[in-house]
């Protein structure tokens, strides 16, 4: 029995004095409030209403019910409030810098469709995880081996011009390979690739084929790197999705494989799973994420 209903509408029908009104306040039919009343009557073992005259009356033990019956409604009433408004509640999420404005609105219109309501809070990666546990944000999308993550983002060399080969291999920029100014070209990592499991494979691969030591350099903004890179040679390390965006034309590194790895860090547990199962997609498309391979159907 629905003994919330059913209070609801012994409430609704005592306040009006009749069942027709009662039910409509209730906003169930007249027959579904008179069989919710009589089951609690039933289970109560006493009756709260007197049918008997043409006007619906309170018995003795339905008078002694009702401030209770009241309370009990209204309580439920306030309660069913305050989960709208937490349901409304912005979840706010700490996000990489380098999501652009329209995949994180895009990904904000999707959520709403799906109950979540994001606020969103840019940061580089190595403040995303502390703003979590400082509880200055609810989630965050947070920088890990690719391996361990959620979402994976294949990295590659980027510059204004068309490369001439499908390709990029470091060692093709050591001074006297090319000719001088070749020599002189540079890869800018951004903010949020300067991590280890990014910048010290990229550095690795540097001074193995040759590099100086100042042909890779972090940046220390995306806009500071794209500016050297659009004023020059340069090339910028950075996702097919971000070279796109930025009218970059993209290659991959020959020597090495790099790439971010992002997974969900919140201060509450259910948090991080309804933002890895209601938008996995979105948040795929707003990191710039590759796409899942498809699954191998059954031999022939």
């Amino acid at each position: 029995m629905d003994l919330l209903g059913a209070w609801r509408a012994f409430v609704n029908v005592s306040e009006h004095g009749s069942f027709t009104e009662g039910a409509a306040a209730t906003r169930v039919p007249q027959s579904v409030a008179s069989r919710r009343i009589a089951a609690l009557e039933k289970h109560l073992g006493e009756r709260l209403l007197d049918r008997s005259s043409r006007h619906v009356t309170l018995t003795r033990f339905g008078r002694d019910m009702l401030p209770s019956a009241k309370r009990l409604v209204r309580l439920a009433e306030a309660m069913e409030d305050e989960a709208e408004r937490a349901r409304l509640s912005p979840l706010r999420l700490a996000v990489p810098d380098v999501c652009s404005v329209r995949d994180l609105a895009l990904l904000a219109a999707e959520a709403r469709r799906k109950g979540v309501y994001l606020d969103f809070h840019p940061a580089p990666p190595g403040e995303r995880a502390e703003l979590v546990r400082s509880r200055e944000v609810r989630a965050a999308l947070t920088a890990m081996p690719p391996d361990d993550g959620t979402w994976t983002v294949r990295l590659g060399l980027a510059g204004v011009s068309a490369p001439a080969v499908r390709t990029v291999y470091l060692e093709t920029l050591r001074a006297g390979r090319a000719g001088l100014e070749s020599g002189r070209r540079r890869i800018w990592i951004q903010p949020e690739d300067d991590v280890p499991h990014i910048r010290d494979r990229v550095f690795r691969v540097r001074d193995a084929v040759g590099l100086q030591p100042a042909q890779v350099a972090v940046a220390s903004t995306l806009v500071a790197a794209t500016a050297e890179v659009v004023a020059s040679e340069d090339l910028l390390l950075c996702s097919p999705h971000q070279a796109e965006e930025l009218g970059l034309r993209w290659r991959p590194i020959g020597e090495v494989r790099v790439s971010r790895g992002f997974d969900v860090a919140a201060a509450i547990g259910d948090d991080a799973e309804r933002l890895r199962t209601r938008l996995r997609a979105q948040i795929a498309r707003c990191l710039g994420a590759d796409e899942p391979e498809p699954e191998e159907g059954p031999a022939p």
